[in-house]
């Protein structure tokens, strides 16, 4: 009789017979999970709602592969690392387990991945195991588990799918500040074009990014006037291919040190080409505030109108 009332809880609450003894799981009921899909240019999120907790997710952001993150709207866990497993759905009870080890817990932040495990979590579920997170509550110490079910993944995967492959190809962080080779002379060639096109790709996408820096920058080889004006024809070949492809003059800057700041030492011919050199930084600069406008003055009555 008592394992007959076992097995009748936990078809009510949804867990799995095999699980092994927590003080809480959270999950979805079977008939309530959803996969949702959102994102743009730069980002895209593949979530499943976790009743009483919060939500899991994959985040892919442009440049870069995905991660997987669990969010909540209460202090669950403590500090310290959290067990992630791609686990067996719970009507699959003969199946096993796989651990994929350990992932970073901050109290009261979210729980993220590395981008192997939230890999290894994404073929798990078209696989039909789910992700499933095990750590400690940040009060008293008892375990609890946080499970995805892989219920209705598929469908919500192509659109994923859909979702990344429309992100640019860098993001902010990666492009902010880039080293852009001169190795001979001062003509922009084509490995610093296409480097410059995939910045402009990105300027496009995002116009919060309006302020454009370069610095220019030359090896030791000739003399210090030489070297100050081979600098500043570098930076000025990047500044006319940006203007060239739609970037105003206004958001450009360019500064020209000669040989001051060396990349690498000019010890070796290989050296001195990797210290010919424009450095491109990016930022994103708040528009100065407008003040508000007087209303205009009520134009003086005449002296005649007001006697009238």
């Amino acid at each position: 009789m008592r394992q007959s009332s076992v097995v009748l809880l936990s078809l009510c609450i949804g867990l799995p017979m095999s699980m092994p003894a927590v003080a809480l799981t959270f999950q979805t009921r079977l008939e309530n999970v959803q996969w949702t899909v959102a994102g743009d240019k730069f980002e895209c999120r593949l979530s499943q709602a976790i009743s009483d907790f919060g939500t899991g997710e994959f985040v892919r952001r442009a440049g870069e592969q995905a991660t997987f993150r669990v969010t909540s709207g209460e202090a669950w866990h403590g500090g310290g690392s959290a067990t992630l497993l791609a686990a067996a759905a719970p009507w699959q009870p003969g199946r096993g387990d796989i651990n994929l080890g350990s992932v970073r817990a901050a109290a009261g932040e979210p729980l993220h991945s590395t981008q192997l495990q939230a890999g290894r979590l994404l073929r798990g579920l078209l696989e039909g195991r789910g992700p499933l997170l095990r750590q400690r509550t940040q009060q008293g110490g008892e375990t609890f588990e946080v499970r995805l079910l892989p219920a209705k993944f598929s469908p919500a995967y192509r659109d994923y799918l859909a979702c990344t492959a429309k992100l640019l190809p860098v993001n902010f962080e990666q492009i902010k500040q880039a080293q852009l080779g001169f190795p001979n002379g001062t003509d922009v060639d084509s490995l610093t074009q296409a480097k410059l096109d995939i910045i402009l790709q990105f300027i496009k996408a995002d116009p919060s990014v309006n302020r454009i820096n370069l610095d220019g920058h030359s090896d030791n080889s000739g003399n210090r006037l030489i070297n100050r004006d081979l600098s500043r024809r570098r930076a000025l070949a990047v500044m006319q291919y940006l203007m060239a492809n739609g970037v105003p003059e206004a958001q450009i800057t360019i500064r020209f040190h000669g040989e001051r700041y060396p990349l690498v030492p000019n010890k070796s011919e290989a050296n001195r080409a990797k210290n010919r050199r424009v450095t491109l930084h990016l930022e994103r600069e708040a528009a100065p505030e407008t003040p508000p406008q007087a209303p205009p003055a009520a134009p003086a009555k005449s002296d005649a109108a007001a006697m009238s």
